[in-house]
């Protein structure tokens, strides 16, 4: 699965890169944002509504049978390890689209130009330039797309496949065994380690900067025709798989189930979401400022470490850091307590917030330093030099400037923990269910109808989001 994910992503999220920053084609501008959209969709989600929807009672198949043509099952199944992949693919691959996109419409319109006075044709400058130099941010968008195969646990226990992920929670929900499912999360660490290293050992030392200071932007080349035509089916074809038709799949599905609306769980199910996204994404962001304006004035190296550190959790599976954090409560208690105040401790909100931290500290973290990067240190040394202390500066001159990256790491962070699922299943207080949670209790009862009424509203709450960070924060690609 990391395998064939990791391909499949980076061949659709760097085409479609390429697509959108080279070429001027019908309905570009909505596709360069919508193309990010599948990220709405949790990819547990995703998998469920692709196997309602080629089900045997399904639309698609009932659709066919009216038709009279004879239905063979084999070819519409797709809970197994190739569906598995194809679900990952084309709900993960906006990650390798975003960075790739920023990536080449960054680099210098000056290498297309050379190429083509050389005679290159857009086929030979794709594969020639644009790809060896791209190598590090493909890289790096696809060590993302891996984490979140290794992070799910949904996808594949809704579709049957035994993972590390699978197994981490039947030793610890199923037999109670704790050192069993920190043995199998160690193993799974040991996978996260190996991709982390083949991420950096790719780059070693290679740069690719400019040599002049004469940048050219990357002037768009305008397609019309048949061929603007074909790429704009490429990428509303795209856009269909990876949004649209689950999207419809979803509100007809959940059609079925409407009375659930009027239904007061419903209520307490969004009311636990964000309660617990909103606490948890404040505490993020108030840590994120504080060790990112620490790194940045700081001149100790020891203290610039604190980055590697703040970034290191979300490439941390979260049933690991549910299974870490409870082996440590529950040695933790062992010792102080002899073992009478662990189930209290293992079952409240403050340790779901703390795995959370750890988690999705990154997300926040990497947001609040772009945007320090973007104001630089003039102001802070002027602010500095006119008798202000560190953190009147900050408040005054410094947070004010920071306003979209915070805007933007409040909407990433509440993003990531409202899909969250295989964390907070483990770590959630008893009776506590978030939106996330409790459709993955309904699509295990198979209740499908009433997982599709919460996975609407989860969607489009994340869409929202989507759109929100997209339109708000990051510069439009024009």
């Amino acid at each position: 699965m990391l395998l064939f994910t990791g391909i499949f992503s980076s061949v659709i999220g760097v085409t479609a890169a390429w697509f959108v920053v080279r070429y001027d084609f019908p309905l570009r501008n909505f596709f360069s944002w919508a193309l990010v959209l599948p990220l709405a969709f949790p990819p547990y989600v995703g998998a469920y509504t692709y196997s309602n929807l080629l089900s045997y009672t399904g639309p698609v198949q009932l659709f066919l049978r009216s038709l009279g043509i004879q239905v063979n099952q084999e070819y519409f199944d797709i809970m197994n390890i190739k569906g598995a992949i194809f679900i990952y693919t084309v709900f993960l691959f906006p990650y390798v689209y975003l960075i790739a996109r920023s990536f080449i419409q960054k680099e210098s319109g000056s290498l297309i130009e050379v190429s083509r006075t050389l005679g290159k044709n857009a086929w030979e400058i794709f594969f020639k330039v644009v790809l060896p130099i791209s190598r590090g941010p493909i890289i790096a968008g696809v060590s993302l797309v891996l984490m979140e195969v290794l992070n799910d646990y949904g996808v594949v226990k809704y579709f049957g496949i035994q993972t590390l992920s699978t197994t981490i929670f039947t030793a610890w929900f199923n037999m109670g065994d704790l050192t069993a499912a920190k043995k199998v999360a160690s193993t799974l660490m040991v996978f996260v380690f190996v991709l982390l290293f083949i991420e950096r050992f790719s780059r070693r030392r290679k740069r690719y900067e400019y040599t002049t200071t004469k940048v050219k932007p990357l002037n768009r080349e305008k397609l019309g025709g048949l061929k603007g035509v074909l790429v704009s089916l490429f990428a509303f074809a795209i856009f269909s798989i990876g949004f649209l038709i689950p999207l419809i799949q979803i509100i007809y599905s959940a059609s079925f189930s409407l009375n659930l609306l009027l239904n007061s769980e419903l209520i307490v199910f969004v009311l636990n979401s964000l309660k617990i996204a909103i606490t948890a994404t404040i505490v993020i962001v108030v840590f994120s400022l504080i060790i990112a304006n620490t790194v940045r004035i700081a001149t100790n190296g020891f203290i610039k470490s604190y980055r590697e550190l703040a970034t290191f959790g979300y490439s941390v599976p979260g049933a690991v850091v549910a299974i870490g954090i409870l082996y440590v409560i529950f040695s933790l208690n062992n010792v102080l307590f002899n073992g009478n105040a662990g189930f209290l401790l293992s079952s409240t909100t403050v340790i779901l917030l703390f795995a959370y931290l750890i988690r999705f500290l990154a997300v926040g973290y990497s947001s609040i330093e772009a945007g320090f990067q973007k104001i630089g240190k003039s102001f802070f040394e002027a602010s500095r030099t006119l008798g202000h202390g560190v953190t009147a500066t900050f408040f005054k001159v410094d947070l004010p400037m920071l306003r979209p990256a915070v805007v933007s790491a409040i909407l990433l962070v509440m993003l990531e923990i409202f899909k969250e699922l295989p964390l907070t299943l483990i770590l959630r207080p008893f009776n506590f269910e978030t939106l996330a949670t409790k459709i993955y209790q309904y699509t295990s009862d198979e209740m499908l109808p009433e997982a599709s009424v919460l996975s609407l509203i989860l969607v489009l709450i994340c869409t929202g989001g989507v759109y929100l960070v997209t339109h708000l924060n990051t510069k439009e690609v024009k």
